[in-house]
């Protein structure tokens, strides 16, 4: 059987993939779905120190504590900069990247390279009224 770590996208936590992981695993394969510093039951963590290298630690470290291989690595929406991160740092132990209604950067790429302008400035403006945390997307844009 194969071997999936599930990685959200921003405003989300491991939670979302419950019903996914559910079926996986009623299928007999090993499913991790880990969420990232500073979000969903880790929010209490939150922090404007937080960054994409911290989520990209969060999904390798359990990667590499849980001693996993043959990884098949599933990111949507912003994890796929997670999971293109961790595929750099642990590409050894990946054994194929899926990238679910993701973003799919290029080697230096950020996130802010990916999206248009108008969606840059408004997450930063957003920002500094919040001490540096990125809310969530008014459901209107």
């Amino acid at each position: 059987m194969a071997t999936f770590v599930l990685v959200h996208g921003a405003w989300h936590g491991g939670w979302c993939y419950a019903r996914v992981a559910k079926l996986l695993r009623g299928a007999g394969h090993e499913v991790y779905t880990p969420t990232h510093t500073g979000v969903g039951e880790r929010s209490h963590l939150a922090d404007y120190h937080i960054t994409l290298t911290t989520h990209v630690h969060d999904v390798a470290n359990v990667i590499e504590y849980e001693n996993l291989s043959d990884v098949i690595l599933c990111g949507h929406s912003y994890g796929g900069m997670v999971i293109t991160g961790v595929a750099a740092s642990l590409g050894e132990r990946i054994k194929s990247l899926v990238y679910l209604d993701a973003f799919v950067p290029e080697d230096g790429q950020s996130l802010f390279d990916l999206i248009a302008p108008d969606m840059v400035n408004q997450f930063l403006n957003l920002s500094r009224t919040m001490n540096g945390r990125l809310p969530p997307i008014p459901a209107a844009a």
